[in-house]
């Protein structure tokens, strides 16, 4: 297993994915069915048992379908969490009926301080995930991440004030927002195109006005889709890989969590 960046030309900049490095299923979203059946993981468990679907994923010969990647990791992903084989189709129906249109809504354990970390770099950075359109909202809701909204404000005409008619023009108060900022957050549902694809990874890179290079970096924690797609695009992986479950290990470097990336850039 790799854990050293190749080459010293440095590092011009840093992608991550979003699910399985900041965020996971929601716990309330998922414990209530497995509690109910008898099984109590906690926090670790349930994010060990993320790590384990997606390695399980990555190892198939075929990739999933988008119509039956989230039931087969549904299904692996509650096996992980102890439960025997032949109760872990009811409860993945019962889980995807709890889960279902609230995505990936718990940040990761360390996560947030993993991430600060990273931007002390100075590095130019952005999130590229797979998702359902909601990614960039989660990740500012959650007070994990954000990019810099700067909207254009049309100019508006000047017009004599109006006494005790409030002025229609005044923006409403924004919420200070919390988090780490970044350059970019790209969801695949809203660009149309999904790693592996390097397209994906183009348009946030032209987003931070970076070259594609082996300088930058991408951090995720799918071989098939973060490695596979980083490698299409000219890019340097790195694999997020806490329990050390990549099935192939070889030829890319890994961390176990983000707070370990700053070393693997400054070493």
């Amino acid at each position: 297993m790799a854990t050293t960046l190749p080459g010293d030309n440095g590092v011009s900049a840093i992608l991550l994915d979003a699910g399985g490095v900041l965020v996971f299923p929601e716990p309330d979203r998922v414990l209530p069915p497995l509690h109910a059946a008898g099984f109590t993981p906690d926090l670790a468990t349930l994010e060990r048992a993320h790590y384990r679907a997606m390695a399980i994923q990555d190892a198939a010969a075929l990739p999933p379908t988008q119509d039956t990647w989230w039931r087969e990791y549904l299904l692996t992903y509650i096996a992980a969490c102890g439960v025997p084989e032949e109760q872990c189709e009811a409860l993945a129906v019962e889980v995807d009926h709890g889960v279902r249109g609230y995505s990936w809504a718990h940040v990761g354990i360390g996560a947030v301080d993993g991430l600060r970390a990273v931007a002390a770099l100075g590095l130019p950075m952005g999130v590229v995930s797979n998702s359902n359109g909601t990614v960039e909202s989660d990740l500012r809701r959650l007070g994990v991440c954000y990019a810099p909204q700067t909207p254009e404000v049309p100019e508006v005409p000047e017009v004599p004030e109006v006494p005790e008619v409030p002025d229609a023009r005044k923006a409403p108060d924004t919420p200070e927002l919390t988090g780490v900022p970044v350059g970019i957050v790209i969801d695949s549902a809203v660009v149309g195109v999904a790693k592996p694809d390097p397209a994906i990874f183009s348009i946030a890179l032209n987003a931070l006005h970076v070259p594609p290079g082996r300088t930058v970096l991408h951090v995720g924690d799918s071989l098939r889709y973060d490695v596979a797609g980083a490698l299409a695009a000219g890019l340097q992986p790195v694999h997020l890989d806490p329990y050390g479950f990549c099935p192939e290990p070889a030829g890319h470097p890994h961390i176990r969590s983000l707070a370990d990336l700053p070393p693997l850039v400054t070493g």
